[in-house]
């Protein structure tokens, strides 16, 4: 297979240390940087098929009944798009988490960690890549210049040949971000269980069509699967990252 460079763009969901959730979803969307412009504007397109101007953000906590086709038309977009893959992380029991044990007191530090997890199994140094992380706040440059640094020296990469840049950027900028804001928001709603008891029709339906793509959003999935990757993580037998 000839060497091509992948993009991929990462999101989150119930990141915050003290957010009253107990699970966090990481979310990342894979795809050939080639095929960037052309995912771009399809979306657009979609959006602007649906009403909206096309720089208008999509992101799940905008879906609505009004709105649900644009949604569920997004969704069909990303599983009929074979340049478009996701892979997840859901970290459960995140108020158990022993941080002065494992992660030098530092729930940022353990939230990278997730990064590193969510991130490694993508890499595959006959490729290059560029990783976009959507913003989480200002203080994380030095963060992510760390995940870079250990996502090359995993795969000997001294000289980040492989692993090309690592960079925050605002979903407004990217509509693969938005994308992957939506895949990670269904992600989270279902596994805090409001889909069942939800009165928002429109992610109710959103998360039912990703469903009907044989999509079971409770389980870990295979490793090796490459279009819906889903990985349950509990807080047992973490490693320190030094």
């Amino acid at each position: 297979m000839d060497e091509q460079t992948i993009n991929i763009y990462c999101d989150e969901s119930c990141h915050l240390e003290h957010d009253g959730n107990d699970i966090m979803v990481l979310g990342a969307i894979t795809s050939p940087e080639c095929e960037k412009e052309n995912i771009f504007k399809i979306i657009r397109e979609i959006k602007m098929k649906h009403g909206l101007n096309s720089w208008i953000e999509v992101k799940w906590t905008k879906i609505s009944d009004s709105k649900v086709d644009l949604y569920i038309e997004l969704i069909d977009y990303f599983f009929n798009n074979p340049n478009l893959s996701f892979r997840s992380i859901i970290a459960t029991n995140k108020s158990k988490l022993d941080h002065i044990r494992y992660n030098k007191g530092s729930y940022d530090l353990w939230y990278y960690k997730m990064y590193f997890y969510l991130l490694d199994p993508l890499i595959d140094p006959s490729n290059k890549y560029r990783i976009f992380i959507d913003i989480k706040d200002t203080k994380g440059g030095p963060r992510i210049k760390k995940l870079h640094e250990v996502l090359c020296n995993n795969i000997y990469d001294f000289n980040q040949d492989v692993i090309k840049d690592i960079k925050q950027i605002s979903s407004k900028e990217s509509e693969i971000l938005q994308l992957a804001d939506i895949l990670i928001g269904a992600l989270s709603y279902y596994q805090r269980n409001l889909y069942e008891t939800s009165k928002n029709k429109g992610k109710k339906s959103v998360i039912e069509r990703i469903i009907t793509y044989n999509i079971n959003m409770s389980q870990t999935t295979s490793r090796s699967e490459k279009k819906f990757n889903i990985f349950i993580w509990e807080p047992r037998g973490i490693t320190n990252w030094r």
